[in-house]
């Protein structure tokens, strides 16, 4: 009999939050679940993971929090579920250099944001600069995910949203200063990033094979966080050599220390932090129907501009039904002990 195939859809080129697949694939764990899986990068032209699910080319996609929740409000399209997160903590912070002397979020007051266009983002943003005592005024601006962080280096864009295992990692190596914005430390009660999400219904009728993926994938996530040289070095044999050596080793030591819970458990979510973020959403008026589009249609989606400005549709209620099932851990092994 062969293999079953799974295809998950990464939001990025290959990298180490990434590593616990590669592990996964690399040591036969999949294989040996009956398993052939296969990492699909972002290519040209860019094509959102989540779409990659909804239209069946993808079992599952990595994303932030806000994709799973964005899909509950998206009536004409399938809704998504999150079922593992990636990484235990929040490594993401808003970044500006230390150069550019805009040392709070306050001072990003009438700057440049360099944006990914995501849903949520500018609005967390705009409550950032407000809870550093600023009004939130900024101007966002889209770009191309791959040119963002070149836009802050060359002084384009005064901040931007990164994860510290990345370009955190590339700044330090590279000697350039940067001035660390974590939303923890600005009253941001901010979710699981990133994680995988997939089609409820999808994975209903697979069930024993999301199961053996998750036990092979867990291990593979463990090994990473106990073996991060050798791991490392598996991630850069899968890149065939476009990551460089010693950036990954450097950025393989940072997300070690995040993948797995106290207990030594991957992928596990804690509900309470989904609720947590959900009520602060809700409250913070971020919690709306309207989807944001470089190209929006009328009646349909919304600028980023729209959204800053506070039409964004209307209000989602914490008790709406599209919200149930918006997570779940059933999928996970040894949830009990997580």
């Amino acid at each position: 009999m062969g293999l079953e195939s799974i295809t998950i859809a990464l939001d990025w080129t290959l990298n180490t939050n990434h590593t616990g697949f590669v592990v996964a694939k690399a040591l036969g764990y999949y294989e040996k679940e009956g398993l052939q899986v296969h990492l699909i990068e972002p290519g040209v032209p860019y094509v959102p993971p989540a779409e990659r699910v909804r239209d069946g080319s993808a079992t599952f996609a990595v994303a932030p929090s806000e994709t799973a929740i964005s899909s509950r409000s998206q009536k004409d399209k399938p809704m998504l579920q999150a079922v593992a997160a990636l990484l235990s903590e929040d490594t993401s912070a808003i970044v500006t250099l230390k150069s550019s002397g805009l040392d709070t979020p306050k001072e990003l007051e009438g700057k440049c944001y360099a944006s990914y266009g995501a849903r949520y983002e500018g609005r967390i943003v705009q409550r950032l600069i407000e809870n550093s005592g600023g009004v939130g005024s900024f101007k966002e601006v889209a770009m191309p995910a791959r040119e963002i962080w070149d836009a802050v280096l060359k002084g384009e864009a005064d901040a931007t949203w990164i994860f510290l295992g990345h370009e955190g990692v590339q700044a330090e190596m590279e000697g350039v200063r940067l001035n660390v914005f974590k939303l923890s430390d600005y009253d941001i009660p901010y979710g699981f990033t990133p994680i995988l999400v997939g089609n409820p219904e999808t994975m209903r009728q697979r069930v024993s094979s999301m199961e053996a993926f998750f036990e092979a994938t867990g291990r593979g996530y463990e090994y990473a966080a106990a073996h991060p040289q050798e791991a490392a070095a598996l991630l850069v044999e899968e890149s065939r050599g476009v990551l460089d050596k010693d950036f990954a080793v450097k950025s393989q030591e940072f997300a070690s220390k995040h993948y797995c819970s106290a207990s030594g458990r991957w992928g596990y979510m804690e509900p309470q932090r989904w609720q947590t973020f959900l009520e602060w959403l809700h409250d913070s008026e971020l919690l709306t129907t309207a989807a944001p589009s470089r190209n929006p249609v009328e009646g349909t989606s919304v600028s980023l501009a729209d959204l800053l400005s506070g039409n964004a549709g209307t209000l989602m209620e914490l008790g709406d039904p599209r919200l149930e099932g918006l997570f779940t851990n059933e999928y996970l092994p040894d949830q009990s002990q997580a």
